[in-house]
């Protein structure tokens, strides 16, 4: 256990503990060059700095990372460094964060990362308006990719099981200090695997008010090369600390749609997605077989029928196959996932005058040469809900129910198996295609067009330039990338085209704004160019025409 010094004590005096609204806690071990961007990030923070202060947790790094933090600190009065003995996890610094931390509010925030300028101004703003024990700022991934729908809207009262709270468990969040402490709710110490989502789901579980901030930019998740979350897990470590999460969720739950929908996020994203195609193909066969000996009587325990319900098509397979220990039929739909050839295809593009462009796509998914989806459907005849009253007597009537089961899968058997595991209506009615455009200059991706397919060998979709491209935009266009959901799986693929095909639809007419061009490059794949600077006075137009389309619409 680590020892404060006098100066690092916190200070207990009313005046000093009223004038702190947050205290940023960062459990440091030996930075590296982008430590300088996280403390460049506090500096820049619009909360004043007599209203914040900085806890660098030390975790035994020894010089040279003793001398800079003190470097840092000596011309920072806010900024205070807690050195500790070496514990090898965050936990422990974190815990000795909050035991020191004068702050109304505290905020966790990992050395490789950093704030947005009004981060810390705009959370304690929305905690104070809402009387928030935690509170879910914006996270924005810095060569990664995050889940979005938690931050589509803000959520001042967010509902656990409701809200997509489950989507972000990282510990990167600010919480009520003293709700923590009254609480008695603390990282646990040590080389714990999922230490973070133990420390949140209990702040969830026993939190008055959870807000979502989504409408302002708070913390900048970068991935660093090597992290730990890069690494393949170790089978035998790993899931123990993950079954002690699902024992707090059993604990705070009573049988039924809530706890099942919350124990299906691990489910999922812990094991099943560890299971899947390209991933479990590449496993050695004896890594393979721990990771199965150890998460098979995990599942055959935890995860009940229920659980299986709310699960995509694929991972309804794999759930059934891992109960009932399949593994060489586990492996042969990995092998079949892992061998999918995608191809999207433009057969046709044309512009209307309106100022859109109009593409048919041809989309195949193949498996050595052929489809890899063949389906078989059946008319069965269920019985209707019996009548009551006068019409009790009368005969019950039976209606027809098509059922459509995929027949290519490569399963030695489906004897043991839920009757309706093959059966894939319900997917099939979700499938989605998307065309997302990949900016040449800076590589951020924008949607520019989706729809859900009736016929994926003609698959028409839409662009609308105007929409597509704000007024000062100046993007110059990219390459178009398709991204389709058949039936639970998902695919990425660059769309193709021959240039004739796309010669044909020519330059964009005046009402698409600035011009924009198909264009095959050499290797075939499709990109959007796009006039900038030039070409004002076409946006103008462009834009001018869809109000005035609004307008009468609304009238």
């Amino acid at each position: 256990m680590g020892r404060l010094s006098q100066s690092d004590r916190p200070e207990t005096s009313k005046a000093s503990t009223d004038s702190i609204r947050v205290s940023v806690i960062v459990p440091v071990y030996r930075p590296g060059p982008s430590f300088d961007d996280l403390i460049a990030s506090l500096d820049r923070q619009t909360l004043g700095t007599s209203s914040f202060e900085v806890l660098l947790c030390d975790d035994g790094s020894g010089e040279p990372t003793g001398a800079r933090l003190a470097a840092i600190a000596r011309d920072r009065p806010h900024v205070r460094v807690l050195s500790l003995e070496h514990s090898g996890w965050p936990g422990m610094p974190r815990n000795h964060g909050v035991d020191a931390a004068r702050g109304t509010y505290v905020q966790f925030v990992d050395q490789d990362d950093y704030l947005f300028d009004g981060a810390l101004e705009k959370l304690c703003e929305y905690a104070d308006q809402h009387s928030s024990d935690v509170i879910v700022g914006k996270e924005v991934g810095i060569g990664r990719r995050l889940p979005s729908r938690i931050f589509s809207h803000d959520v001042p009262n967010a509902v656990l099981g409701t809200d997509p709270l489950l989507e972000m468990l990282t510990p990167h969040k600010m919480f009520r200090t003293s709700f923590l402490r009254s609480n008695g709710i603390r990282f646990p110490e040590g080389k714990v695997r999922l230490e973070d989502h133990l420390f949140v789901m209990q702040a969830y579980f026993a939190a008055s008010t959870i807000s979502i901030l989504a409408s302002e930019p708070c913390y900048a998740w970068v991935k660093e090369p090597g992290s730990a979350s890069s690494s393949r897990i170790d089978p035998e470590s790993y899931f123990p600390h993950l079954e002690t999460v699902l024992d707090l969720v059993e604990a705070h739950t009573e049988p039924g749609k809530l706890r099942d929908r919350l124990l299906r996020h691990w489910f999922r994203g812990k094991i099943l997605k560890r299971l899947s195609g390209r991933q479990m193909v590449r496993y050695p066969d004896e890594y393979r077989d721990r990771l199965l000996d150890v998460v098979t009587p995990l599942v055959q325990k935890t995860f009940g029928p229920g659980v299986d319900a709310g699960l995509g098509f694929p991972h309804r397979i794999r759930a059934a196959l891992l109960r009932a220990d399949r593994r060489e039929d586990l492996l042969a739909l990995a092998h079949f996932e892992a061998d999918i050839t995608c191809r999207a295809v433009v057969t046709e593009a044309r512009w209307s005058r309106g100022g859109g462009l109009h593409l048919t796509l041809r989309v195949t998914l193949t498996r050595d040469g052929r489809d890899a989806f063949v389906f078989e459907s059946t008319v069965a005849e269920a019985p209707a809900a019996e009548s009551s009253g006068s019409d009790a007597q009368a005969p019950v009537s039976k209606k027809k129910k098509k059922v459509t089961r995929l027949i290519s899968l490569p399963v030695s058997t489906i004897d043991g198996l839920p009757e309706t595991v093959l059966v894939a209506d319900r997917e099939l009615r979700n499938d989605r295609l998307d065309l997302f455009l990949t900016d040449g200059e800076t590589g951020a991706e924008r949607r520019v067009g989706g729809r859900q397919p009736r016929d994926l060998d003609a698959a028409r979709i839409s662009i609308d330039p105007v929409k597509v491209f704000g007024p000062d935009d100046e993007s110059r266009g990219g390459a178009l990338t398709v991204k389709i959901r058949r039936m639970g799986w998902t695919f990425e693929t660059p769309l193709v085209a021959a240039p004739a095909v796309l010669a044909r639809a020519g330059r964009s007419p005046l009402l698409a704004g600035r011009s924009c061009t198909l264009v095959a490059a050499d290797d075939g794949t499709v990109e959007l160019r796009r006039e900038w600077p030039g070409g004002r006075a076409k946006d103008f137009a462009g834009r001018t025409v869809r109000r005035i389309r609004a307008l009468v619409r609304r009238h």
